[in-house]
């Protein structure tokens, strides 16, 4: 899952300077605004090669210096000369004027504040400033900074330590909802090391929504239940982040199916970071739904897993981050574009938080992501991206019943205007949905690689709602719990919403 965190660094890290690039003019100057000690340091560019030029350029900076007994020129050192990665240039090339980066950039600004050009947040502006200071032999920060057009950048502190006020205060409610409710109990027998009895297939699958086969992860239980399940990997992940997941299932009988998304998975972040590829799109939207309903297809067609005798009727489907709002578009849960044009403009949002970059991205995709396949009668939908992205009422139309999982410190995608609220506003839990918190959960530590020695921190409940909803006899179920974890609270909260 640190794949994910790289990706995501890719976007936001020097992507902070979002203007034109018309204006001749070099910027001048970087300014520090620390409202809350009434000052700002002011770092003066001017023809600055070496953090000894600017520190003559800036007498803020020589103040700081007398004041830093000598640390101050390794730490600017660090900051401003650290070559940039070679790739940079072409990353950004490619991811120019892609949707992902646009809505990264337009974050961004809330940040900084680029005086004397126009907002541009198509990505052209630093390439050119790239570019020319790579040409000049400087390509670090300091040469990038001062290739930019614009008098002076300024970035306040102060909407920094806001924005990180709102994303604590979006994990407060789930935080104090874990600590009112008795976390599940455990059962030891789900906690125990798995027996290993299936097998391990990789097959390839072709498809007509995508030009290449789609690679298929598949585990194959020595005694299978007749039951089928898809798990879709999250964004620039891979199936294998989330084996884990499916070998607690095919431990219990499950045949799994494990798809490798290509337009968002591992490979394709690290051919958008070497240029050669651009950021997912919004058409990826579509074509992830369409992975996995082709998945079902072809073992209802016994194209694939034939002489398996697995009921294609009533499928689960489990699915993080990305591939949570997969699982629930498969659900039936339908995209409307209402939330995203209201709520992407403001930057103040209270609700908004880091996986909104990827909601409005997904804008001009809308029309054809309502994608339910009437197949698949129980979902898991682990950590998704869904805020503004579905209305409260698509909840009562859906063909599966749904238990969403939430860490009550992610991050990136935060339990309390992605997952708590949600359900309340739409009444989910009379219509038979759970959300599940994992106290102290983050956004990348609920996956679960092949071959770990103990089963997955939420494989049990993924196995619970599985087994109670595609009912599977004589198995745990979700309703009965057994499900907790010995050193992590596991906490039904729908009873609380």
């Amino acid at each position: 899952m640190n794949r994910f965190r790289t990706g995501l660094a890719a976007l936001f890290g020097g992507l902070v300077f979002a203007a034109s690039a018309s204006p001749a003019q070099a910027l001048e100057r970087l300014v520090l605004r620390m409202p809350f000690l009434e000052t700002s340091i002011r770092i003066n560019f001017g023809d600055a090669r070496s953090v000894e030029d600017l520190i003559r350029a800036s007498p803020d900076l020589a103040e700081l210096q007398s004041a830093s007994d000598g640390q101050l020129p390794g730490l600017l050192r660090k900051l401003f000369l650290t070559p940039l990665p070679e790739q940079t240039e072409a990353f950004l090339k490619g991811a120019s004027g892609q949707p992902l980066l646009e809505q990264a950039l337009a974050a961004a600004t809330y940040f900084v504040d680029l005086q004397g050009v126009e907002i541009d947040t198509s990505g052209e502006m630093l390439t050119n400033a790239l570019s020319r200071a790579i040409s000049s032999g400087q390509p670090n920060i300091l040469g990038f900074l001062r290739e930019l057009p614009g008098e002076e950048a300024s970035l306040d502190l102060s909407r920094v330590t806001k924005s990180a006020n709102r994303l604590k205060g979006n994990l407060e409610e789930g935080v104090a909802l874990v600590k009112a409710v008795t976390p599940a109990t455990v059962d030891p027998s789900l906690r125990k090391p798995l027996s290993r009895r299936w097998r391990r297939e990789i097959v390839e699958l072709s498809v007509s929504h995508r030009p290449d086969p789609l690679r298929l992860i598949s585990l194959l239980p020595a005694d299978p239940n007749g039951r089928l399940v898809v798990v879709s990997h999250g964004l620039w992940d891979e199936p294998e982040s989330f084996e884990g997941w499916g070998e607690v299932l095919a431990e219990h009988g499950y045949t799994v199916l494990l798809p490798d998304h290509p337009g968002s998975n591992y490979r394709q972040q690290k051919l958008m970071l070497a240029g050669d590829r651009p950021p997912p799109g919004p058409e990826e939207l579509r074509l992830r739904p369409l992975d996995v309903s082709a998945a079902i297809d072809a073992v209802q067609d016994a194209r694939l897993l034939s002489g398996r005798s697995l009921n294609t009727d009533s499928v689960g489907v489990v699915g993080h981050s990305w591939g949570a709002t997969t699982t629930l578009q498969l659900a039936g849960a339908i995209p409307t574009d209402r939330k995203l044009n209201n709520r992407c403009g403001d930057l103040q949002d209270p609700e908004r938080n880091i996986s909104w970059v990827l909601q409005c991205s997904w804008l001009s995709g809308i029309q054809t992501a309502g994608l339910a396949d009437p197949r698949v009668n129980a979902v898991v939908a682990v950590s998704p991206p869904l805020r503004l992205l579905f209305e409260p009422s698509s909840k009562s139309g859906l063909n599966a019943k749904v238990l969403l999982v939430s860490g009550s410190r992610d991050w990136v995608v935060p339990s309390g205007p992605e997952a708590v609220r949600p359900m309340r506003e739409s009444g989910a839990v009379e219509l038979g949905h759970r959300l599940v918190l994992v106290g102290g959960a983050d956004h990348f530590n609920m996956s679960s690689l092949r071959g770990e020695a103990q089963p997955a921190l939420v494989g049990p409940v993924i196995l619970a709602w599985l087994n109670e909803q595609l009912q599977v006899p004589r198995s745990p179920i979700f309703s009965k719990g057994g499900w907790g974890d010995q050193q992590v609270q596991l906490v039904d909260v729908s009873e609380r919403l």
